[in-house]
């Protein structure tokens, strides 16, 4: 299978969903929870050219679960 950005896009998000489900079915284990916690990081560019104007937000709630998706997924291409 031939690698591009597209291929790469599609894992990163995957494990970055992957781990943020994981983070959520654990939030109530007690040993686990600090795994669970997570950051939220926000980008909101935004622009009024007076014609035209725009207002995108990104949102990404971190946690070490996400970021362990994350990994895994990247390994995973790595690996393909």
């Amino acid at each position: 299978m031939k690698k591009n950005g597209w291929i790469l896009l599609l894992f990163i998000i995957l494990g970055l969903v992957t781990g943020s489900l994981v983070s959520t079915w654990f939030k109530t284990v007690q040993g686990l929870s600090f795994l669970s916690k997570s950051i939220p990081l926000t980008w909101s560019p935004a622009a009024d050219l007076h014609v035209v104007s725009y207002d995108l937000t990104f949102q990404v709630d971190l946690s070490l679960f996400s970021i362990a998706g994350l990994l895994l997924a990247l390994w995973l291409y790595r690996k393909m």
